[in-house]
């Protein structure tokens, strides 16, 4: 199992992100709607695992697994996880919090690409996630220091991490619907 490392925020991680971007946009087809930068390493000044998430969304899911065989031409490899985390109180079909993952080999520099439907509610949570923890500074400061310490306390355990952290971002989300809602951005 992988050690979580939670490291200072990078400035060159925008960048990194534009490059693999690009190099996506140069292969994938029309069936792309986009692709956002996700994630800790999208939100400047915020601690992160040195992990560059981008999200490509697609119209369906058809697309999503239409899009394979470019992702293992660029070097990605498929995992088995397909299905996000729910959150608490969310009564969406499970159906829409499916996606497809994709992540670069081991020795390549480490990217997870999340493909999302358009307007599921998964690929909604990443944008305003993200767009939430820009706004707030605060917010984003407090998520590093939570970060922080489950990556001391529990570094050797991924999944432990990331069910302590998962019901946090629930909090979060409950803040950044409310910020949504009061700044007139879409609602899912």
């Amino acid at each position: 199992m992988a050690n979580v490392v939670i490291v200072d925020y990078d400035p060159t991680w925008p960048d990194q992100f534009e490059q693999l971007a690009a190099a996506l946009r140069r292969r994938l087809d029309d069936g792309v709607v986009s692709i956002d930068h996700i994630g800790s390493t999208a939100v400047p000044g915020l601690a992160a695992k040195d992990v560059i998430d981008l999200q490509v969304t697609v119209a369906s899911l058809g697309d999503a697994d239409r899009l394979a065989p470019t992702f293992q031409e660029v070097g990605y490899r498929a995992t088995p996880f397909t299905q996000d985390y729910q959150p608490a109180g969310d009564t969406s079909d499970p159906q829409l919090w499916e996606k497809r993952l994709w992540q670069t080999p081991p020795g390549a520099r480490r990217v997870n690409a999340h493909i999302r439907v358009a307007g599921w509610p998964n690929q909604r949570y990443a944008l305003l996630f993200r767009d939430y923890l820009r706004a707030h500074p605060d917010a984003a400061a407090a998520y590093a220091r939570l970060k922080h310490a489950l990556a001391e306390r529990l570094g050797d355990d991924l999944y432990a991490y990331t069910d302590i952290k998962d019901p946090a971002c629930d909090l979060i989300m409950v803040a950044a619907e409310e910020w949504a809602a009061g700044s007139g951005l879409p609602r899912p």
